[in-house]
């Protein structure tokens, strides 16, 4: 298999050149994605391709947007929906989950909604509390919905194409600061099934649970630090938080005995909780020690670099939440 660097963005924009090629019900709408490129150059040269009938620019009208992508599944065509940030997303929130998450069972099966939504979620520097806030667990809580978060180029083309093809509305939740980053995508043609963790290394001390930039921005430089030690952890990629693929994390901890959980959103009612009352009630006999998890400080993001460094989840944390899980002497 023929493997090339490509960008996080390069990856996404694969994803939806493939399937719009395949399939002519196909189309993504958003703001700036037509005319623009994107508001982060992902839909780059698709309007040239696939024209202004299928690469969509949208008044700044989340509400209606969302609403007439909604109408247009329901009539059999298979939307992808940008969001300029997940923060929008809120003016649409009542479209996707009394309309696009319900249509299906409360017609009785009659409608579906092939959606996808996505963008970028979650901090991207100085945006303030406004554009700067994770929903991953909002949207997870409502039936109906998959929701997807890939924390890499090869994660997020696999995922993205298995998400168009979907008969179910999917939430996909990127990061404007992983856009640029790069990784090893194949050349040939893939997919990967929504709902299967991926076990990113192997270990037997502990185990840590995360997805999205977490991963690259704050677990890797962690466990870098805690093997340079002596400390082998077991490390899970969630790729997706509903479902959550909790038979995958229950394995891993009835070998390692402990675990930490991390993600970039508050604390309260998170994935990271959910996560942790599971671990609990199907894996009590074999944890070593209480689960941890890191999560962001429970107040608005700040504005100012210092204070936004102290908020939000960083790799020291980590270690220190696997040392006290491992009753390692601080």
């Amino acid at each position: 298999m023929a493997i090339r660097e490509i960008q996080y963005r390069e990856a996404l924009r694969e994803a939806m050149n493939e399937e719009m090629r395949k399939n002519d019900k196909i189309f993504l709408m958003g703001e700036e994605v037509a005319e623009y490129n994107g508001a982060y150059k992902v839909s780059q040269g698709m309007l040239d391709e696939f024209g202004a009938k299928r690469v969509i620019d949208t008044p700044i009208a989340e509400l209606g947007f969302a609403g007439i992508a909604i109408g247009a599944a329901m009539n059999g065509l298979r939307p992808i929906v940008e969001f300029m940030t997940f923060n929008f997303s809120l003016v649409a929130i009542d479209q996707i989950i009394n309309g696009a998450a319900k249509i299906l069972s409360m017609s009785g099966g009659q409608f579906g909604a092939p959606i996808v939504f996505r963008g970028p979620t979650g901090n991207a520097g100085q945006l303030g509390a406004q554009h700067s806030q994770n929903f991953e667990n909002w949207f997870a809580n409502c039936p109906g919905l998959k929701v997807v978060v890939p924390s890499n180029p090869y994660d997020a083309k696999g995922l993205l194409k298995s998400s168009i093809i979907d008969n179910n509305p999917v939430i996909f939740m990127e990061s404007e600061l992983m856009y640029g980053d790069k990784g090893e995508v194949p050349t040939e043609e893939y997919y990967i099934e929504i709902g299967k963790a991926n076990v990113v290394k192997q270990g037997t001390d502990v185990t840590i649970v995360s997805f999205g930039k977490m991963m690259s921005r704050v677990v890797q430089p962690a466990v870098d630090a805690l093997t340079n030690e002596g400390i082998n952890v077991e490390v899970i990629d969630l790729r997706t938080v509903r479902p959550i693929d909790f038979e995958t994390i229950l394995t891993s901890v009835k070998k390692t005995n402990r675990l930490v959980v991390v993600e970039e959103a508050w604390p309260l009612a998170s994935i990271s909780s959910e996560i942790a009352f599971y671990v609990q009630k199907n894996a009590f006999d074999y944890l070593d020690a209480p689960v941890l998890r890191i999560t962001c400080a429970d107040v608005p993001l700040p504005y100012a670099p210092t204070l936004i460094a102290a908020s939000l989840p960083n790799a020291e944390r980590v270690i220190k939440a696997v040392k006290e899980v491992m009753y390692v002497a601080k």
